[in-house]
Protein backbone atom coordinates (compact mmCIF):
# COMPACT_ATOMS: atom_id res chain seq x y z
CA UNK A 1 0.00 0.00 0.00
CA UNK A 2 1.25 3.48 -0.74
CA UNK A 3 2.17 5.89 2.00
CA UNK A 4 0.70 9.37 2.12
CA UNK A 5 -0.30 12.30 4.27
CA UNK A 6 -3.35 12.49 6.51
CA UNK A 7 -5.66 15.28 5.38
CA UNK A 8 -7.52 17.50 7.87
CA UNK A 9 -10.09 19.81 6.29
CA UNK A 10 -9.04 22.92 8.20
CA UNK A 11 -5.39 22.61 7.21
CA UNK A 12 -5.69 20.82 3.88
CA UNK A 13 -5.47 23.75 1.49
CA UNK A 14 -2.86 25.69 3.49
CA UNK A 15 -0.63 22.64 3.95
CA UNK A 16 -0.72 21.65 0.29
CA UNK A 17 -0.15 25.19 -0.94
CA UNK A 18 2.76 25.85 1.42
CA UNK A 19 4.25 22.53 0.35
CA UNK A 20 4.03 23.73 -3.24
CA UNK A 21 5.92 26.97 -2.66
CA UNK A 22 9.47 25.53 -2.96
CA UNK A 23 8.49 23.84 -6.20
CA UNK A 24 7.07 27.07 -7.54
CA UNK A 25 10.28 28.88 -6.66
CA UNK A 26 12.34 26.25 -8.49
CA UNK A 27 10.06 26.23 -11.53
CA UNK A 28 9.25 22.53 -11.15
CA UNK A 29 6.59 21.08 -13.44
CA UNK A 30 4.75 19.14 -10.74
CA UNK A 31 2.90 22.27 -9.59
CA UNK A 32 0.80 24.47 -11.87
CA UNK A 33 1.54 28.15 -12.39
CA UNK A 34 -2.20 28.67 -12.81
CA UNK A 35 -3.23 31.39 -10.32
CA UNK A 36 -6.34 29.31 -9.56
CA UNK A 37 -4.14 27.04 -7.45
CA UNK A 38 -3.50 29.90 -5.00
CA UNK A 39 -7.10 31.12 -5.01
CA UNK A 40 -8.81 30.52 -1.67
CA UNK A 41 -11.95 29.44 -3.56
CA UNK A 42 -10.06 26.81 -5.57
CA UNK A 43 -11.35 23.30 -4.70
CA UNK A 44 -7.93 21.78 -4.02
CA UNK A 45 -9.57 18.66 -2.59
CA UNK A 46 -10.89 17.83 -6.08
CA UNK A 47 -7.37 17.89 -7.56
CA UNK A 48 -5.50 15.40 -5.34
CA UNK A 49 -1.84 15.24 -6.20
CA UNK A 50 1.30 14.70 -4.14
CA UNK A 51 4.28 13.68 -6.31
CA UNK A 52 6.38 13.08 -3.19
CA UNK A 53 4.45 9.92 -2.36
CA UNK A 54 6.60 7.09 -3.69
CA UNK A 55 5.28 3.78 -4.91
CA UNK A 56 6.74 0.83 -3.05
CA UNK A 57 8.36 -1.69 -5.39
CA UNK A 58 5.59 -3.85 -6.78
CA UNK A 59 5.84 -7.43 -5.58
CA UNK A 60 5.18 -10.49 -7.71
CA UNK A 61 2.80 -12.23 -5.31
CA UNK A 62 -0.31 -13.43 -7.21
CA UNK A 63 -3.43 -11.69 -6.00
CA UNK A 64 -7.12 -12.24 -6.64
CA UNK A 65 -10.28 -10.12 -6.51
CA UNK A 66 -13.92 -11.07 -5.94
CA UNK A 67 -15.72 -12.53 -8.94
CA UNK A 68 -12.59 -13.35 -10.93
CA UNK A 69 -10.55 -16.51 -11.45
CA UNK A 70 -7.59 -14.48 -12.73
CA UNK A 71 -4.51 -13.60 -10.68
CA UNK A 72 -2.21 -10.64 -11.14
CA UNK A 73 0.58 -9.22 -9.01
CA UNK A 74 0.96 -5.69 -7.71
CA UNK A 75 3.96 -5.32 -10.05
CA UNK A 76 1.70 -6.03 -13.01
CA UNK A 77 -0.93 -3.60 -11.71
CA UNK A 78 1.73 -0.87 -11.47
CA UNK A 79 2.95 -1.47 -15.02
CA UNK A 80 1.56 1.36 -17.16
CA UNK A 81 2.07 -0.76 -20.28
CA UNK A 82 -0.26 -3.49 -19.06
CA UNK A 83 -4.00 -3.49 -18.28
CA UNK A 84 -4.95 -6.25 -15.81
CA UNK A 85 -7.97 -8.02 -17.28
CA UNK A 86 -9.81 -9.37 -14.27
CA UNK A 87 -13.15 -9.92 -16.00
CA UNK A 88 -12.54 -10.80 -19.67
CA UNK A 89 -16.13 -12.00 -20.14
CA UNK A 90 -17.39 -8.48 -19.36
CA UNK A 91 -16.08 -6.92 -22.56
CA UNK A 92 -14.95 -7.63 -26.15
CA UNK A 93 -11.24 -8.25 -26.83
CA UNK A 94 -9.12 -5.23 -26.00
CA UNK A 95 -7.19 -3.57 -28.84
CA UNK A 96 -3.44 -3.69 -28.34
CA UNK A 97 -3.29 0.05 -27.61
CA UNK A 98 -5.76 -0.45 -24.74
CA UNK A 99 -4.20 -3.65 -23.39
CA UNK A 100 -0.48 -2.85 -23.70
CA UNK A 101 0.02 0.54 -25.31
CA UNK A 102 3.03 1.10 -27.55
CA UNK A 103 6.40 1.35 -25.84
CA UNK A 104 7.93 3.71 -25.06
CA UNK A 105 5.68 6.54 -26.23
CA UNK A 106 2.18 5.39 -25.29
CA UNK A 107 1.00 3.76 -22.06
CA UNK A 108 -1.84 1.26 -22.16
CA UNK A 109 -5.17 3.11 -22.14
CA UNK A 110 -6.61 0.34 -19.95
CA UNK A 111 -3.93 0.79 -17.34
CA UNK A 112 -5.32 4.12 -16.14
CA UNK A 113 -8.89 3.84 -17.43
CA UNK A 114 -9.16 0.09 -16.60
CA UNK A 115 -9.80 -2.74 -19.01
CA UNK A 116 -13.51 -1.93 -18.97
CA UNK A 117 -13.21 1.83 -19.14
CA UNK A 118 -14.48 2.38 -15.60
CA UNK A 119 -11.62 4.66 -14.59
CA UNK A 120 -11.54 6.10 -11.08
CA UNK A 121 -11.77 9.38 -9.17
CA UNK A 122 -8.26 10.26 -10.33
CA UNK A 123 -9.12 10.25 -14.04
CA UNK A 124 -12.20 9.58 -16.20
CA UNK A 125 -14.63 6.79 -16.94
CA UNK A 126 -14.70 6.14 -20.69
CA UNK A 127 -17.18 3.27 -20.84
CA UNK A 128 -20.10 4.08 -23.13
CA UNK A 129 -18.90 7.54 -24.17
CA UNK A 130 -19.50 8.34 -27.86
CA UNK A 131 -16.49 7.41 -29.98
CA UNK A 132 -16.43 10.85 -31.72
CA UNK A 133 -16.39 12.53 -28.28
CA UNK A 134 -13.40 10.43 -27.15
CA UNK A 135 -11.56 11.18 -30.40
CA UNK A 136 -12.22 14.90 -29.96
CA UNK A 137 -10.98 14.92 -26.35
CA UNK A 138 -7.70 13.27 -27.35
CA UNK A 139 -7.35 15.89 -30.09
CA UNK A 140 -8.00 18.62 -27.50
CA UNK A 141 -5.32 17.24 -25.19
CA UNK A 142 -2.94 17.04 -28.15
CA UNK A 143 -3.58 20.63 -29.25
CA UNK A 144 -3.51 22.06 -25.74
CA UNK A 145 -7.18 23.05 -25.85
CA UNK A 146 -7.84 20.76 -22.88
CA UNK A 147 -5.64 21.13 -19.83
CA UNK A 148 -6.47 21.40 -16.14
CA UNK A 149 -6.69 24.08 -13.48
CA UNK A 150 -4.36 23.94 -10.51
CA UNK A 151 -1.62 21.35 -9.89
CA UNK A 152 -0.12 19.60 -12.90
CA UNK A 153 -1.38 16.22 -11.75
CA UNK A 154 0.20 12.98 -12.90
CA UNK A 155 -2.92 11.59 -14.63
CA UNK A 156 -3.28 14.75 -16.74
CA UNK A 157 0.44 14.84 -17.58
CA UNK A 158 0.33 11.22 -18.74
CA UNK A 159 -2.74 11.94 -20.86
CA UNK A 160 -1.02 14.92 -22.47
CA UNK A 161 2.03 12.79 -23.26
CA UNK A 162 -0.04 9.93 -24.65
CA UNK A 163 -2.20 12.23 -26.78
CA UNK A 164 0.83 13.71 -28.51
CA UNK A 165 2.20 10.27 -29.42
CA UNK A 166 -0.98 8.42 -30.38
CA UNK A 167 -1.68 7.82 -34.07
CA UNK A 168 -5.11 8.53 -35.52
CA UNK A 169 -5.66 4.79 -36.01
CA UNK A 170 -4.80 4.06 -32.38
CA UNK A 171 -7.15 6.77 -31.12
CA UNK A 172 -9.97 5.49 -33.30
CA UNK A 173 -9.40 1.89 -32.18
CA UNK A 174 -9.46 2.81 -28.49
CA UNK A 175 -12.45 5.15 -28.91
CA UNK A 176 -14.52 2.51 -30.68
CA UNK A 177 -13.64 -0.07 -28.02
CA UNK A 178 -14.55 2.10 -25.03
CA UNK A 179 -17.72 3.37 -26.70
CA UNK A 180 -19.04 -0.21 -26.94
CA UNK A 181 -18.67 -0.86 -23.21
CA UNK A 182 -21.54 -0.59 -20.74
CA UNK A 183 -20.94 1.79 -17.81
CA UNK A 184 -20.96 0.17 -14.37
CA UNK A 185 -22.75 1.51 -11.30
CA UNK A 186 -19.78 1.63 -8.92
CA UNK A 187 -20.32 4.78 -6.84
CA UNK A 188 -22.31 4.85 -3.62
CA UNK A 189 -23.16 8.46 -2.73
CA UNK A 190 -23.61 9.10 0.99
CA UNK A 191 -24.89 12.40 2.42
CA UNK A 192 -23.25 13.16 5.74
CA UNK A 193 -21.98 15.90 8.04
CA UNK A 194 -18.98 13.87 9.22
CA UNK A 195 -16.53 11.85 7.11
CA UNK A 196 -13.73 9.36 7.81
CA UNK A 197 -10.23 10.72 8.07
CA UNK A 198 -8.41 10.22 4.78
CA UNK A 199 -4.86 9.89 3.50
CA UNK A 200 -3.69 11.52 0.28
CA UNK A 201 -2.27 8.65 -1.71
CA UNK A 202 -0.45 10.42 -4.55
CA UNK A 203 -3.46 10.99 -6.86
CA UNK A 204 -6.45 9.85 -4.79
CA UNK A 205 -7.69 9.60 -1.22
CA UNK A 206 -7.87 6.50 0.96
CA UNK A 207 -10.02 6.28 4.08
CA UNK A 208 -8.15 5.51 7.27
CA UNK A 209 -9.36 2.68 9.50
CA UNK A 210 -9.47 5.03 12.48
CA UNK A 211 -12.87 5.63 14.10
CA UNK A 212 -12.12 9.36 14.14
CA UNK A 213 -14.18 11.58 11.85
CA UNK A 214 -14.17 15.23 10.86
CA UNK A 215 -16.66 17.72 9.35
CA UNK A 216 -17.09 17.33 5.62
CA UNK A 217 -17.28 21.07 5.01
CA UNK A 218 -17.69 22.22 1.42
CA UNK A 219 -16.16 19.24 -0.34
CA UNK A 220 -16.71 15.72 -1.62
CA UNK A 221 -14.65 12.89 -0.16
CA UNK A 222 -14.45 10.04 -2.68
CA UNK A 223 -12.55 6.90 -1.68
CA UNK A 224 -12.29 3.30 -2.89
CA UNK A 225 -14.35 0.90 -0.79
CA UNK A 226 -11.41 -1.55 -0.99
CA UNK A 227 -8.06 0.18 -1.43
CA UNK A 228 -6.23 -2.93 -2.63
CA UNK A 229 -8.81 -3.75 -5.32
CA UNK A 230 -8.42 -0.18 -6.52
CA UNK A 231 -4.61 -0.51 -6.58
CA UNK A 232 -4.97 -3.78 -8.52
CA UNK A 233 -7.05 -1.91 -11.15
CA UNK A 234 -10.12 -4.10 -10.79
CA UNK A 235 -12.76 -2.63 -13.10
CA UNK A 236 -15.47 -3.68 -10.63
CA UNK A 237 -13.83 -1.92 -7.69
CA UNK A 238 -16.55 0.19 -5.97
CA UNK A 239 -16.24 3.68 -4.50
CA UNK A 240 -17.91 5.64 -1.74
CA UNK A 241 -18.51 9.35 -2.28
CA UNK A 242 -19.34 11.30 0.87
CA UNK A 243 -21.18 14.53 0.05
CA UNK A 244 -22.61 17.32 2.24
CA UNK A 245 -26.06 16.73 3.71
CA UNK A 246 -28.75 18.10 1.41
CA UNK A 247 -26.48 18.42 -1.61
CA UNK A 248 -28.22 15.77 -3.72
CA UNK A 249 -31.60 17.55 -3.52
CA UNK A 250 -30.01 20.93 -4.17
CA UNK A 251 -28.09 19.52 -7.10
CA UNK A 252 -31.23 17.97 -8.54
CA UNK A 253 -32.97 21.34 -8.47
CA UNK A 254 -30.03 23.01 -10.20
CA UNK A 255 -29.79 20.24 -12.81
CA UNK A 256 -33.51 20.23 -13.61
CA UNK A 257 -34.42 23.90 -13.37
CA UNK A 258 -31.19 25.86 -13.60
CA UNK A 259 -31.79 27.36 -10.17
CA UNK A 260 -33.44 30.62 -11.29
CA UNK A 261 -30.64 31.52 -13.66
CA UNK A 262 -27.69 30.10 -11.72
CA UNK A 263 -27.06 27.58 -14.48
CA UNK A 264 -28.77 25.88 -17.43
CA UNK A 265 -30.87 22.70 -17.06
CA UNK A 266 -28.53 19.81 -17.85
CA UNK A 267 -31.12 18.06 -20.05
CA UNK A 268 -30.84 20.90 -22.56
CA UNK A 269 -27.67 19.29 -23.97
CA UNK A 270 -27.22 15.95 -22.19
CA UNK A 271 -30.70 14.54 -22.80
CA UNK A 272 -33.71 13.96 -20.59
CA UNK A 273 -32.02 11.04 -18.82
CA UNK A 274 -28.64 12.87 -18.76
CA UNK A 275 -27.06 9.93 -20.59
CA UNK A 276 -25.94 11.95 -23.58
CA UNK A 277 -27.21 12.83 -27.03
CA UNK A 278 -25.11 12.25 -30.16
CA UNK A 279 -21.56 13.52 -29.47
CA UNK A 280 -22.63 15.00 -26.11
CA UNK A 281 -21.47 12.66 -23.30
CA UNK A 282 -23.43 11.09 -20.50
CA UNK A 283 -23.01 12.80 -17.13
CA UNK A 284 -25.12 10.37 -15.07
CA UNK A 285 -23.35 8.16 -12.55
CA UNK A 286 -19.91 9.67 -13.07
CA UNK A 287 -17.30 10.27 -10.38
CA UNK A 288 -18.30 13.42 -8.48
CA UNK A 289 -14.64 14.38 -7.97
CA UNK A 290 -14.16 14.22 -11.73
CA UNK A 291 -17.35 16.23 -12.34
CA UNK A 292 -16.27 19.04 -10.01
CA UNK A 293 -12.89 19.23 -11.76
CA UNK A 294 -14.53 19.48 -15.17
CA UNK A 295 -17.03 22.15 -14.10
CA UNK A 296 -14.23 24.18 -12.54
CA UNK A 297 -11.95 23.68 -15.57
CA UNK A 298 -14.70 24.80 -17.93
CA UNK A 299 -15.29 27.91 -15.84
CA UNK A 300 -11.56 28.74 -15.76
CA UNK A 301 -11.13 28.13 -19.50
CA UNK A 302 -8.81 25.17 -19.02
CA UNK A 303 -11.20 23.17 -21.20
CA UNK A 304 -11.48 25.13 -24.43
CA UNK A 305 -12.37 22.54 -27.06
CA UNK A 306 -14.95 22.88 -29.81
CA UNK A 307 -17.89 22.01 -27.54
CA UNK A 308 -16.70 24.17 -24.64
CA UNK A 309 -18.71 27.28 -25.66
CA UNK A 310 -21.86 25.25 -24.99
CA UNK A 311 -20.76 24.92 -21.36
CA UNK A 312 -20.09 28.62 -20.79
CA UNK A 313 -23.69 29.55 -19.79
CA UNK A 314 -23.73 26.48 -17.55
CA UNK A 315 -20.63 27.27 -15.51
CA UNK A 316 -20.12 31.03 -15.56
CA UNK A 317 -22.28 31.71 -12.47
CA UNK A 318 -21.53 28.50 -10.56
CA UNK A 319 -19.89 28.75 -7.16
CA UNK A 320 -17.96 25.74 -5.83
CA UNK A 321 -20.95 25.00 -3.60
CA UNK A 322 -23.11 24.68 -6.72
CA UNK A 323 -20.55 22.40 -8.38
CA UNK A 324 -20.50 20.15 -5.31
CA UNK A 325 -24.31 19.91 -5.35
CA UNK A 326 -24.51 19.18 -9.07
CA UNK A 327 -21.77 16.55 -8.86
CA UNK A 328 -23.42 14.87 -5.86
CA UNK A 329 -26.75 14.61 -7.68
CA UNK A 330 -25.29 13.43 -10.99
CA UNK A 331 -23.13 10.81 -9.27
CA UNK A 332 -26.19 9.44 -7.47
CA UNK A 333 -27.87 8.56 -10.79
CA UNK A 334 -27.63 5.22 -12.57
CA UNK A 335 -25.05 5.47 -15.38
Amino acid sequence: MRSGKVIHIGAMFVTMFLTALPALAQGRSDVSDDPAASDASFPMWAYPWDPKVKLPPGDHVPRSVPGSSATFSMAQAQDLYFAPDWHPDDHPPMPEIVARGRKPEVRACGSCHRAEGTGGPENASLAGLPAPYIVQQVANFKSGARKASGPARGPVNLMLQNAKALTDAEVQSAAEYFSRLKPKALIKVVETDLVPMVRLNRNHYVALKSVDKEPIGLRIVEVPADAERFELRDARSPFIAYVPTGSIGRGEALAKTGGSGTTVPCATCHGSDLKGVGPIPSIAGRSPSYLVRQLYDFKQGARAGSLSPLMRPTVEKLAVEDMVALAAYLASLAP
